[in-house]
């Protein structure tokens, strides 16, 4: 296993880390056993990073990675977030609000069956309150010994550089992957100037070729990226990206993850499976080096921008990169 550290004085982490989300249903069906086996498979196989949210599943994710970790703490670095409200009429509303910080804390760590939290994500800006107010909150919980180190999702350059100015910021999680790449090579700048990792979410699709492929209670067929003519343009972006992985011997979600992890040490992708075949088959992406040509003719097979559709729908792509 590889290891890299995010932030300057932040953990050190495994290059690859695994996305929790799909455990809850958010992709399809959950399955709890097999969810705590990819996990035990994971930390095995020397990935440390795992990241969650309170927002999975409502709570359910911490509570199952909880359990997943339970006599094997010293061996993972702990992630999760706060800061989006369930809303049933809608999209999630969000609460930055100081006094919400520590209450949001608290849950996370009894729910996952911690003392500590190793990495705790604000996981989206509350636009009604300053930057500097929800950081200064989450730094008192570094004070208190209930987390280790802070970190931001979806923020903008200027508001991640606010932010740290009120405390170290060890990580910036945005979405990062050969389509869809505008946002987080924007704020990579900003990354190496305050030595801030990058943590690279949904770095890969999954294998979709048309809509129907996607199951009707996953979350994918509300974003416009994935339907009909969208779909259609991104498949046909990605074909040049299969013809290599072809040519290498390896998946096309390998040669993804190995374009991402060769885009700097900074970087730390962590792509979600709930699926001990697609864990192993990811980490295949350590043991793949490409050279400056290979990362040329990706870069050139899927031009910066050229995707189709949203990331999101309408009322979320409001929340994010704020």
């Amino acid at each position: 296993m590889e290891y890299r550290r995010l932030g300057r004085d932040g953990p050190v982490v495994s290059a690859l880390g695994l996305g929790c989300m799909s455990f809850s249903g958010a992709y399809g069906q959950g399955d709890d056993a097999e969810s705590i086996a990819v996990v035990h498979r994971a930390l095995d196989r020397g990935l440390s990073l795992l990241d969650s949210s309170d927002m999975y599943g409502w709570g359910q994710n911490e509570e199952l990675l909880g359990r997943a970790i339970r006599g094997r703490r010293d061996a993972v670095v702990l992630a999760t977030k706060f800061g989006q409200v369930r809303n049933p009429a809608g999209a999630n509303l969000v609460n930055g609000r100081p006094e919400y910080v520590g209450q949001a804390c608290d849950a996370s760590l009894r729910r996952l069956g911690v003392e500590t939290i190793d990495l705790y994500y604000q996981h989206r800006v509350d636009p009604q309150v300053p930057i500097e107010e929800t950081v200064g909150a989450m730094s008192r919980l570094v004070e208190q010994g209930k987390v280790r180190h802070l970190g931001l999702c979806e923020t903008a350059p200027g508001t991640l550089r606010r932010a740290h100015r009120v405390w170290p910021i060890a990580a910036v999680q945005l979405e990062y992957s050969l389509l869809y790449r505008e946002e987080a090579e924007e704020t990579l700048p900003i990354c190496r100037e305050l030595q801030i990792g990058l943590v690279a979410y949904a770095p890969l699709t999954g294998r979709v070729s048309r809509p129907e492929d996607i199951p009707e209670d996953d979350r994918r067929r509300q974003h416009p990226r994935f339907q009909d003519q969208n779909l259609r343009k991104n498949l046909a972006l990605v074909r040049p990206v299969e013809t290599m992985a072809r040519d290498k011997g390896v998946t096309p979600g390998q040669l993804a993850l190995a374009w991402l992890l060769a885009r700097g040490p900074e970087i730390v992708p962590i792509p979600g499976t709930k699926r001990r075949a697609r864990l192993d088959e990811n980490l295949g992406a350590l043991d793949l080096a490409l050279i400056p040509d290979d990362i040329r003719a990706l870069d050139e097979s899927v031009p910066r921008g050229a995707a189709a559709g949203a990331r999101y729908p309408d009322a979320q792509m409001k929340g994010v990169y704020l």
